[in-house]
């Protein structure tokens, strides 16, 4: 619920970047931590646990100690009345084919299609390159470094170039290029060439998909949708494990990639209907253009 919080309390001039930042600082773990994880594992099968564990509890300690409750007042000084997340979910259902419920669509199936990507890859490495546990973690290092790299540098030219819509569209069309290169690579070598377009495809995916929901959702509903999205997210990483382990073991290493590219399919053909350039309703000053005064429902 990271993306909630910092929808709350940023204003909407930082948001966009804070969200990139909040995204590189995830890379960052996910770069770090398999190598901490790698190195642990020369203690005993039990160490890399054990070091989770004790990371969470500094997390909590940090989490207690430092991070303040978001905001509940509005800039009138009255405080927020909001809808639960369950009232915005069964909107995003019930409506899926609404800009808002559109673009949550797209991040769940984007993160169901990168989620079996990331629950099958130390497998299928380990079965087509021979990579095994004590090497997995320099792998992620690499491909954590590029993601980092394209998140922090690389993403905000990008989408001045290309716009938020086509930032998406190309990051979908790279993740699902990855997803298959990685089932025709050859050797180690190759795979290595291939292996960026994986982290570049979700550093162009997900924070211009996050970044256009911003857009168009009211500021007194934006938590709450950036809430709801991460929970139809939370859901895409409770399914894709199940999914993609059992193709991996029932029909082929390479099943859960070109399962994975085809989730993609059906991303692209959702973000046919996204628009480019779409209104800020999520403005500090709250103001909510005429175009959508009429269609309260759009803030999912």
């Amino acid at each position: 619920m990271l993306h909630a919080y910092v929808a709350d309390t940023v204003p909407a001039a930082d948001r966009a970047r804070s969200l990139g930042w909040l995204s590189a600082a995830t890379s960052a773990g996910t770069m770090i931590g398999p190598v901490i994880g790698s190195t642990a594992a020369y203690w005993g099968q039990a160490a890399p646990g054990l070091v989770a564990a004790g990371l969470c509890a500094i997390n909590i300690v940090f989490a207690w100690g430092w991070l303040e409750e978001s905001s509940t007042i509005d800039d009138h000084g009255r405080t927020r009345k909001r809808k639960p997340v369950w009232h915005s979910a069964w909107t995003i259902a019930r409506h899926p084919t609404r800009t808002v419920s559109r673009l949550v669509w797209i991040y769940a199936i984007g993160m169901l299609a990168f989620s079996s990507f990331t629950s099958v890859i130390a497998l299928f490495l380990g079965s087509e390159f021979g990579v095994d546990e004590r090497s997995i973690g320099y792998v992620f290092l690499y491909i954590g470094f590029l993601s980092v790299v394209m998140r922090s540098l690389l993403l905000g030219p990008i989408v001045a170039w290309l716009g938020e819509t086509w930032s998406m569209r190309v990051g979908a069309i790279t993740l699902m290029a990855g997803f298959i290169s990685y089932t025709l690579a050859t050797g180690f070598w190759t795979l290595a060439l291939v292996m960026p377009l994986v982290p570049i495809g979700t550093a162009l995916l997900f924070p211009t998909t996050t970044a256009l929901t911003s857009r168009w959702v009211e500021k007194a509903e934006l938590g709450t949708t950036m809430g709801t999205a991460q929970t139809f997210a939370g859901l895409s990483r409770t399914a894709a494990p199940l999914i993609a382990t059992s193709l991996f073991q029932r029909v082929s290493p390479g099943a859960p990639l070109y399962v994975g590219a085809a989730y993609i399919v059906v991303l692209l053909f959702l973000s046919l209907r996204v628009e480019d350039g779409a209104p800020s309703v999520a403005s500090d000053e709250g103001a909510k253009p005429a175009s959508l005064r009429e269609k309260p429902a759009e803030s999912g």
